[in-house]
Order: C-alpha cells, then structure tokens, then sequence
C-alpha cells in the first residue's frame, strides 16, 4: 500500500478528496474554519479509500463519521503516550489505578464497532469487490494461513487501526502545524502563494505533478517537522542484546525514547533554533531530507525503523498544504492571534486548534 507504484495507483483518490475538500472549504468562505478538523475529514478519507476502496457518503455521514474516528484516534494518542505506573511495578497492573486499560478496553470496543461496520460493507458488497488492503486481507482471513501463525480477524483490525492511527493524526497534525506558522509569518505565506502563482497558475487547481517543482513548499515543510515532529520521541525502541551508548549501559529489552524534539532544537546545531524559517536549508551544509542520514534531523527515524510511510505522508501533506493555500487566502478571526503552545502527547498536536478564515482567490467555477 505505501510503495511508489501503489501511491501512484490511487492518486486519482487523493486528488477527488482534496477537491471535494476545497468545494467544502469554499462553502464556509468568511467564516471560521477548524482547519484541523477539515484535513482530518479530508484525510481519513483518503486512508480509507485506499484501506477498503470505500469513502463516506454525503455530509451527514461524513461528519458523523469523522467526529467519531477523529475522537476515537485522538483517545488512543492520549492514551498511548500517557504515563503508567504499572509499567514501572508490574504487580500494581491488576489494579489499574489510573483506569488506563478500562478507559482503553471502552475505547477498543468502540474501533471495534466501526471497523465491524466497514467489513460488514465491504462483505454486502461483494459484487464490486477491489482489489484494496481490506479485500485481501479477508481473503487470508478467510482461507487461513500456515498453523503457526494464524491470520485472524482481530489481526484484521488491529492491522488497519495501525495504519489508520499511524496515517491520520500525525499528517494532520504537520498540516496544521504548517498553517500556524504561516498565519504566523505572512511574508513566509506570501512567498509560498507567488511560487504557487508562477508554477500553477490561478487559472487551475494545483495537481500531485507540481509538486516537484515546488522548492518553497517542501522547504516550508522541512521546518515544519524540525520544529513540530509528529512524534516527538519516535516510535519506542528497545535493543534485542546489552549495548553501550555514549557510555551508558542499554540492558537487554530496554524500552528506548530518541527526543528528536529536542535535537531538533538543540542551538549547538542549529542557528535561531526556535525561529520558522525554511530558508535555513538554503544554505551550505544545512541541505536535509527525511533519509535519517543527518542525526540533527530525522523526523521520521532513521535506520531499520524509520517510518514506513514516509512517501505517503510527503504526496499528503505537500498536496493538501499546497491546495489550501493556493485556493483560499486566510486570515484569523478578529482579535485572535496565532497560538504556537503544544500538547504533549505521543503525537506532538496543537494545544489549541486552529481557526482561520478563508477568502476564495481563484475564479469561481474551479471551486464547482
């Protein structure tokens, strides 16, 4: 599914979501817009297009739908990065003093329930079967694997809450993140709508294939995720043999967090570390890209484990930013200022979402 050719294969997804997302967008011009909770809509639904080759249909099912994945998914972040005393004395764990594992057995029950719904679809609709994530892992499910490691519908589930999870709030979160400090600086935002002007046009809408020529977008986002890495402590490692790292002892199955927040910010690496600017990379010796190569940044991991979804989450957020920019001119509600305060979480979101509201610069019949 996150391979080069498949991407390519379901293009035509991600291009028809972020239109109907414009269109929808367009509807609110010169009201405020949680742009968070649009990109949220938008992509969960492109994620889920390409999981089980089926969207929401129609606003009402739309919005009901996406409240209830999107509060779902924000529960298990919340959950997942909180601190459990039972971790740290295993014989307090039947106790669940902080009432994690009930709170997260009520939270299960609820995925468990949507995604029953979406099979219980995919099933009555078999006459138009797709060839999609979903459609072949019922297949497996239903004619079994090797005994030694069944294939079951639970892992059917927890396979597509992982990509799910994994796909949606950390993207939505770069997007918004984006979009505040843009508000933030107008001269960086006007620089990135005349470099949209001059490669695309006002004439037309942005497509996947400008992308590439789009240098000032992609810088913007390289300091998006120096300064707001998705997961601030990357995915949790944990060393299958003792090692020694910068003269500590790493015992076997150490549970291992890389602040890559805080390297990202260090000022011995970085000049005016805590300042948006994207034409940092510009300069000699700063080029970075999200290979993992440069260990001052690495947003996505590096090595062995380094995030799966990378080229997925670059055509999703280059796309989606550069469609909100170059098809609305935005501006905050009045007397609201940029708010750049954090909540920690496993995924790095905003404290407090972001409002903004959108002007339409392009000609009308393109927002049809």
């Amino acid at each position: 599914m996150l391979s080069p050719h498949s991407l390519d294969a379901v293009s035509s997804i991600r291009q028809q979501e972020t239109r109907s997302t414009v269109h929808h967008i367009h509807a609110s011009s010169g009201n405020p817009v949680d742009i968070g909770a649009e990109m949220f809509l938008t992509v969960m639904n492109v994620v889920t297009n390409t999981m089980w080759g089926g969207t929401l249909e129609g606003d009402k099912e739309r919005e009901s739908v996406g409240k209830d994945f999107k509060e779902v998914v924000a529960n298990i972040t919340d959950l997942l990065g909180r601190p459990n005393v039972s971790d740290f004395f295993p014989a307090l764990a039947r106790f669940d003093l902080q009432g994690i594992r009930s709170k997260m057995a009520v939270i299960r029950d609820r995925v468990d329930n949507i995604f029953e719904r979406m099979i219980e679809k995919k099933s009555c609709d078999e006459g138009k079967r797709t060839k999609d994530l979903l459609e072949f892992m019922l297949r497996m499910e239903k004619e079994g694997s090797d005994s030694k490691t069944p294939f079951t519908m639970s892992h059917v589930k927890a396979l597509l809450m992982d990509m799910f999870t994994g796909g949606t709030d950390t993207t939505v979160a770069t997007i918004e993140w984006a979009m505040a400090e843009l508000l933030n600086k107008p001269d960086i935002l006007k620089k990135l709508q005349d470099e949209l002007d001059q490669i695309v046009g006002k004439n037309k809408l942005i497509d996947e294939s400008h992308l590439k020529q789009l240098h000032f977008l992609s810088l913007v986002i390289k300091e998006t995720l120096r300064l707001h890495p998705p997961i601030p402590l990357l995915v949790p490692h944990c060393p299958s043999s003792p090692c020694t790292i910068g003269g500590y002892l790493i015992p076997e199955g150490t549970r291992v967090f890389v602040n890559v927040w805080a390297i990202q910010r260090d000022p011995s690496k970085w000049t005016d570390p805590l300042e948006f600017k994207p034409e940092r990379y510009l300069q000699q010796g700063l080029q970075r890209d999200f290979g993992g190569k440069n260990f001052d940044y690495f947003p996505f991991g590096s090595g062995r484990r380094i995030c799966a979804g990378i080229a997925m989450a670059e055509r999703m957020v280059g796309y989606l930013l550069a469609t909100i920019v170059h098809s609305f001119d935005w501006k905050l509600p009045e007397g609201k200022d940029v708010d750049l305060s954090e909540q920690f979480s496993i995924v790095m979101k905003k404290a407090i979402p972001l409002v903004a509201i959108p002007t339409p610069r392009l000609s009308k019949e393109l927002y049809i």
